[in-house]
């Protein structure tokens, strides 16, 4: 995308489901938390899509394949293609395949999405460090996956061979909370060999390549519930972001952002696609936006408002 990298939270005009062609859209805290969808939406998404924008869904979770995301998304009532999501696995797939000879052996720590995503570039995944694999690959297997593999994953890296990582989301949103993510379990193979992986999820390029090229957007809107990873994601490919607060972020986090973190846009959940954006203006020392103001205090901020 080659438009400038907007760092603060900006106005539309427009809804931006008119705004845009394409939402790339988070899915764990943004559409869905756990297994269930997120309040409003299914009916937002469906209204988005109704209008004329495509959505595509771009998750860091590698455990299950496109297939198998999109049957869960229309078993919400969100209904979806395999071709519409796009994973991590797929990226950190494409990634390892630049890298490595075509049909080689790759040792699998994670679950079925990263197995099928390494099969369609055309290399094996296996699950020992002795079948001789050219590389080592880490993704989310959910809470299931035995200790044993993260010392498979150590055994190989510490015989230098290379290591890729789907995604270092240290967290991920259930229906029971904040559970440890695929950044946690990357962690134990890094502390047990100093070595460092080649990461392809959100906030880095390769994911990013992956997207574009999967939905071929020509103005996409990305929305996320991560600064980290999304708004991060966003700012390293120079398109613009909707920040919607169902997932990890909350306003203490926001306000604190370093300008890489800065959303486009805030909304509080997917409502926010179907409406036009308040412009923020300068008033005083402080901000004007729709209804309210915001200054700056010591140590905190002061709003004021209808």
């Amino acid at each position: 995308m080659s438009q400038g990298v907007r760092t603060r939270p900006e106005g539309s005009g427009q809804a931006l489901s008119e705004a845009y062609d394409t939402a790339l859209l988070d899915l764990d805290g943004v559409v869905y938390a756990g297994g269930d969808a997120i309040a409003h939406a299914v009916d937002s998404l469906a209204a988005a899509r109704d209008g004329g924008m495509r959505l595509a869904y771009v998750t860091n979770n590698a455990l299950r394949t496109p297939d198998a995301v999109a049957a869960h998304l229309t078993e919400l009532g969100i209904p979806a293609a395999g071709s519409d999501v796009v994973t991590s696995a797929q990226a950190v797939a494409r990634l390892i395949a630049d890298q490595v000879p075509a049909g080689a052996r790759v040792l699998v720590v994670g679950g079925e999405g990263l197995r099928v995503a390494l099969r369609e570039r055309g290399l094996e995944p296996v699950e020992s460090a002795d079948d001789d694999p050219a590389a080592v690959v880490q993704g989310y297997g959910g809470p299931e996956l035995p200790w044993g593999r993260f010392a498979e994953a150590c055994y190989a890296v510490r015989r230098g061979v290379p290591w890729f990582a789907s995604n270092t989301d240290l967290t991920i949103p259930g229906a029971r909370g904040i559970a440890p993510g695929n950044g946690a379990a990357v962690e134990v193979v890094r502390i047990a060999t100093n070595a460092e992986p080649q990461v392809a999820g959100k906030p880095l390029p390769p994911m990013h390549r992956e997207t574009i090229l999967r939905t071929g957007a020509k103005r996409p809107l990305v929305v996320g519930d991560r600064l980290d990873t999304d708004i991060e994601g966003a700012f390293n490919g120079g398109v613009d972001s909707l920040l919607v607060l169902t997932g990890v972020t909350d306003g203490a986090q926001l306000l604190a952002a370093p300008p890489r973190h800065r959303p486009t846009y805030v909304d509080a959940d997917l409502r926010g696609l179907l409406t036009g954006q308040p412009e923020i203006t300068r008033e005083g020392d402080g901000f004007r936006c729709g209804g309210w103001t915001a200054s700056a205090g010591e140590d905190r901020l002061d709003l004021a408002g209808d």
